[in-house]
């Protein structure tokens, strides 16, 4: 039988074990699904540590029980998992306290005072609020300040696929490309900051607390008796080091260099492309290290993405959502049938979609600008997909002037990429070919991917994705009429935070919200 790899997508709302074969078809899965967070308190969002490790367990036992022969074939094992989201372990190796997501709002005061020549910099490039704001939201300088004693008793503070590559092989050992978030980790370098360091000093997590990072597509450990033993999985089979949801899902869509793009519809939706050189899309944003070695995915996120869709249709879709009561079907299935009954460009109406703010402006708000009698519900759902696209397309253009290079296709993934009428605006609004791939779970296969090249099915990255990756047949092209009709609109989109961003800042200093920090 054909060597089989088992990918393991540990995400926000539910965690998937799945089986592929070399040729990255889906042999079979499981999905365990759990509520996204819980909350103690307002904005805050914490989760048990011990449900993503009892959801692999589960989901590894369930495809035991769909599929053993194709169990017993699992050749390699590789994870990967949601970004910025850490465990407290003890000294048993048990979580210590509830894990915080990335979801969680709550801040902590400055644990690093810069000095004055440091001050005078972050002044001059506008950096002073991002600085701030940066070490307040980091979850373990949160911790450090408010459960020191849980810091005390920390042994170890893993990312979620180091814990879980700890669990299964005791090593504690992750890939650098899955090391993304609020740490001590020098990303143009691909290594723990040094001492003295920026983000060193940003996030000081001691160095006896961290794991070792590797390459990705490198074997981490293998799996252990007792791990086998509540898994099924075979005692020794080598577990490999992948990278996160988003860099593995840029891989699974096949983008190895600048002449492809990715763009994830998701909860956070982001556009990232693969370069061998590190560049800052926009200065002082990282490019990650992607999930092929020796490699970064410059990127531009906005934060709440098509989480924008959840808001409007929990908000506005009372009716849709009625109708999928009735039917069974999801109520976007009906929510994407508005936009059948709205023309290109939504009759002027313009949505600057960042219902959360930036880093780079963290007084950043939503608008809506343009309404007239003549706008409904439907409008206003198309008007928030084409924001979306816009500020998308805004993001890869930033790129592609620091890379130098144009992305002639756009590789589009995520959940909101399954609507047609979705791909097909968003291949209006970029005025580019949009290639949608043929498995909807992208990121597991990115990690197949590694996984394969952890254990030398393929002799590279270029002959793994060309035998890996595939695509749907249909693809979506730009409408003349309605690219042209975009082409006008866009610049004008460009125009709305300039003009807006004087009165962020004095809606945030009438309301106080949300706090203003400084160095």
């Amino acid at each position: 039988m054909d060597k089989l790899l088992l990918s393991v997508d540990c995400g926000t709302q539910s965690l998937r074990t799945i089986i592929f074969d070399s040729k990255g078809n889906i042999i079979e899965k499981a999905k365990m699904e759990y509520e996204p967070y819980f909350s103690s308190r307002p904005g805050w969002a914490e989760q048990d540590g011990e449900l993503f490790w009892n959801s692999l367990v589960e989901g590894c036992r369930l495809l035991k029980e769909k599929n053993p022969g194709a169990f017993g074939a699992i050749a390699a094992v590789g994870i990967t998992a949601q970004r910025d989201t850490c465990i407290n372990l003890g000294k048993d190796g048990k979580p210590l306290r509830p894990v915080i997501s990335w979801l969680d709002n709550r801040k902590a005061s400055r644990q690093w005072i810069p000095n004055l020549l440091w001050k005078i910099i972050y002044g001059i490039i506008g950096m002073t609020e991002t600085i701030a704001k940066v070490q307040c939201e980091g979850k373990s300088n949160w911790i450090r300040e408010h459960e020191p004693e849980i810091w005390e008793k920390t042994w170890k503070y893993l990312g979620i696929s180091a814990f879980l590559n700890f669990r299964l092989t005791g090593e504690f050992r992750d890939s650098i490309a899955s090391t993304i978030g609020h740490y001590p980790v020098n990303y143009k370098k691909l290594r723990w900051e040094k001492e003295g360091g920026q983000n060193s000093n940003l996030f000081p997590v001691e160095k006896d607390k961290l794991w070792e990072i590797v390459d990705p597509g490198t074997v981490v450990g293998t799996i252990h008796r007792e791990a086998a033993e509540l898994t099924g999985l075979a005692a020794g089979t080598p577990v490999v080091g992948c990278g996160s949801d988003k860099g593995c899902e840029t891989l699974g869509m096949g983008v190895l260099d600048e002449t492809k793009a990715s763009l994830s519809f998701g909860t956070t939706a982001t556009v990232q492309t693969t370069s061998h050189r590190y560049y800052e899309p926009v200065r002082f944003m990282p490019a990650y290290p992607a999930s092929v070695p020796r490699k970064f995915n410059p990127e531009l996120m906005i934060y709440r993405g098509f989480w924008m869709i959840r808001w409007f249709r929990d908000e506005f879709g009372y009716e849709e959502l009625k109708k999928a009561e009735k039917t069974g079907r999801i109520p976007e299935e009906y929510l994407n049938a508005l936009l059948d009954q709205v023309p290109a460009g939504s009759l002027g109406l313009l949505v600057h979609p960042f219902w959360g703010a930036s880093l780079k402006k963290p007084f950043e708000k939503g608008s809506m600008i343009g309404f007239g009698g003549a706008h409904k519900k439907s409008h206003m759902y198309r008007a928030i997909l084409e924001g979306l696209g816009y500020a998308l397309r805004e993001g890869l253009e930033k790129i592609e002037k620091k890379s130098g290079k144009r992305a002639e296709k756009i590789m589009v993934s995520g959940g909101a990429s399954q609507s047609d009428r979705i791909c097909q605006l968003s291949a209006d609004i970029f005025g580019r070919t949009m290639v949608r791939g043929r498995t909807y779970e992208t990121s597991a296969l990115g990690a197949a991917i590694n996984t394969a090249m952890g254990i030398g099915l393929y002799d590279s990255y270029e002959e793994a994705v060309e035998h890996m990756v595939h695509y749907e047949e249909k693809e979506f092209h730009p409408d003349k009429e309605n690219n042209a009709l975009y082409e006008k609109l866009y610049p004008i989109f460009l125009k709305i935070n300039p003009l807006l961003e004087n009165i962020f800042d004095e809606i945030q200093a009438a309301t106080g919200y949300p706090e203003k920090l400084s160095l």
